[in-house]
């Protein structure tokens, strides 16, 4: 199948930005005086919005959570210096699919945090339109999507939407829109392909097949 019309999950997918996600989550949790989750805990819950995500990990309520996202967005800012670069092939590949598709982004990421992150790898001109967490109802819902095909003047069925987690395929899958998963990312290859995608793929290079 290939597509024109193709929407990007951000962390996990993109960006190998898992490490240090998992670190300032658990330099936050300290200083939240909260058990330190695993990495995998924290894994679990990349891909949903910050607040929600927080809320879900630490089972707490809203001004703790709030509390919580402060000591987690001020540590990723200003202390934590793991990187965070581009997977493998993507910035090539993604030229590559520039030329022949129109894309676009949905993160869970804050607009600011996507912008610096499209400024740090040079890659914003890549994306057409996106939608971010402080714009759209968090995922698992369909709304980020919904609004980025609304703003193309598609339906659905005519976009693919590539993403590492169960909650970008559960998006995808509930207004039926095509889906593929990638097996470098957060969740596991069985758990993604819970939700029927039409592929899943190990390195952002194979991207190119689902491009005229």
């Amino acid at each position: 199948m290939k597509f024109d019309y193709i929407i990007f999950d951000w962390d996990g997918t993109v960006m190998d930005s898992a490490a240090k996600i998992v670190s300032c989550m658990q330099k936050a949790a300290k200083l939240g005086d909260m058990q330190i989750p695993s990495a995998k805990q924290v894994e679990h819950i990349i891909g949903i919005s910050l607040h929600p995500a927080i809320k879900q990990l630490f089972a707490v309520d809203d001004e703790k959570a709030s509390e919580l996202v402060k000591y987690y967005k001020n540590i990723f800012l200003e202390h934590d210096q793991t990187p965070c670069p581009l997977f493998d092939n993507a910035f090539e590949t993604l030229s590559h699919m520039q030329q022949s598709a129109r894309l676009a982004v949905a993160t869970g990421k804050a607009r600011r945090g996507l912008e610096r992150a499209w400024e740090g790898t040079g890659t914003k001109h890549f994306f057409e339109i996106s939608r971010c967490a402080d714009e759209a109802e968090s995922k698992p819902s369909s709304d980020m999507l919904l609004q980025l095909v609304k703003e193309w003047n598609i339906e659905p069925e005519q976009a693919l939407m590539v993403g590492d987690t169960v909650y970008d395929m559960q998006m995808a899958e509930r207004i039926g829109m095509p889906r593929i998963g990638v097996s470098y990312g957060v969740h596991d290859r069985n758990a993604l392909l819970n939700h029927s995608p039409i592929a899943i793929i190990d390195n952002f290079s194979e991207m190119s097949a689902f491009v005229k």
